[in-house]
């Protein structure tokens, strides 16, 4: 077992169920029986659902989750179960090999499955993560979901295959209308351990509590790191299937994380009220940071290529022989994405350049109107991305992980700078 083949089993494109965060959520209506009062909102266009079953295939989210409707990856391409392996032991390496692998895994070894989508949130929210992808909603993963080469059709039609049913239109509540007590459900959240896993920006930090379940530490671990953030459920569902996810979440997701915590009903409804109206601070936007100068000492490509190129960027872009075969999805393609035939393993492999839409080679070093090169760019536009702005036609690399610190990028960028110098 060579030692490089870590490179395909590292591959962080962990496609997470979350929300876009870059505004606050508008207040949301009560949700009463669809008919009862006037509609505010119209169901989402329908999409493809057999087109959208294709699409999730070819886009090989298999590599991540599990739930998708297709077999699993094979366990050595598959991100997740390959983390597992490594951290369990199961993976077969030399041990020194091991022993370096396990810290840099540890934190990406989660990825929520897509059983029961139709469920747990709405169609309409399924369609517009696809399209604008956030890392903010679970905040105990450190994986993010990457921005996919989705159209809207695409994007509609896996929306649809995930949920078949049309979400139903919201209305508007009424006078009269029943509202649950929201002291009591906030005395919930405290009371029943909700505080242990989840956090619910916006409103004061939940008091950890012990789970009244018993829960053993390596489920415990995986429910804390999946763990949504509550603020953002009134975005993504509704008060109906919050309330019979509380009642019982195995009942509605046969492999959820989270367990049974006993509740009566009048705790559920009052729990329900909280997370979907309580009041919720405004949300301070994430902002692009500025880029930090050129150094202007020596930049050699042994230095940028240790902490750099061959730490991150080698797990996409890579040769057939450092990822099982396939070279990455930013080599010989992957994950939806053309070849671009882009390998970041040698010298001479990364000034050969990439295949652009034409099919013609093109070099990652070439500047752009206000002199920034399109490598740099990339590395620019992740932070972009995980602020929830636009970032134009280059995406956000590292694709599928956090950004590079800006030491890094300004590593890489100096090293251009000074005319990419070999030694």
């Amino acid at each position: 077992m060579k030692k490089q083949q870590i490179g395909a089993c590292v591959l962080a494109f962990f496609v997470i169920v979350g929300t876009a965060c870059k505004k606050d959520p508008p207040p949301q209506p009560d949700v009463v029986d669809a008919g009862t009062h006037a509609t505010l909102t119209p169901a989402v266009p329908a999409g493809n659902g057999a087109h959208g079953k294709e699409l999730v295939l070819s886009f090989q989210c298999n590599r991540c989750h599990d739930g998708t409707g297709h077999p699993a990856a094979d366990s050595g391409k598959h991100c997740v179960h390959c983390h597992e392996d490594i951290i369990e032991g199961r993976f077969k390496a030399p041990e020194a090999s091991m022993t370096r692998w396990i810290p840099r895994v540890k934190d990406i070894q989660y990825a929520p499955s897509l059983t029961a989508m139709d469920k747990r949130v709405t169609r309409a929210f399924i369609e517009d993560y696809l399209l604008q992808p956030s890392p903010h909603f679970r905040p105990g993963l450190v994986q993010s979901m990457p921005r996919l080469a989705l159209t809207v059709a695409d994007a509609r039609d896996i929306a649809a295959y995930l949920h078949p049913e049309a979400d139903a239109p919201k209305v508007a509540a009424q006078p009269g209308d029943k509202v649950a007590d929201l002291d009591l459900g906030r005395k919930v959240l405290d009371g029943k351990g909700c505080g242990s896993c989840h956090t619910m920006t916006g409103t004061a930090a939940l008091v950890v509590s012990p789970i009244p379940v018993t829960l053993a530490q390596k489920d415990f671990a995986k429910a804390k790191a999946l763990a949504p953030d509550l603020r953002f459920t009134r975005d993504r569902t509704t008060a109906a299937s919050v309330s019979t996810w509380l009642k019982s979440p195995k009942a509605m997701k046969s492999d959820s994380v989270m367990p049974d915590i006993p509740l009566t009903d009048a705790e559920i409804a009052a729990a329900t009220a909280y997370i979907m109206k309580a009041d919720v601070a405004a949300l301070q936007p994430k902002l692009v940071p500025a880029r930090l100068p050129v150094l202007t000492r020596k930049v050699t490509y042994e230095e940028v290529d240790k902490k750099v190129f061959h730490r991150t960027c080698w797990h996409c872009h890579s040769e057939p022989d450092y990822a099982i075969g396939d070279g990455g999805p930013g080599n010989s393609g992957g994950l939806g994405f053309k070849p671009r035939g882009l390998n970041l393993v040698s010298y001479e492999g990364m000034t050969a350049g990439m295949v652009d839409d034409k099919g013609e080679r093109s070099s990652v070093f070439a500047k752009e109107k206000d002199e920034t090169p399109v490598m740099v760019r990339a590395l620019i536009n992740r932070y972009a991305e995980e602020a929830g702005g636009p970032t134009g036609e280059h995406r956000g690399m590292p694709l599928g992980y956090p950004a590079l610190s800006l030491e890094e990028i300004q590593l890489v960028e100096s090293w251009i700078a000074q005319g990419r110098p070999r030694g």
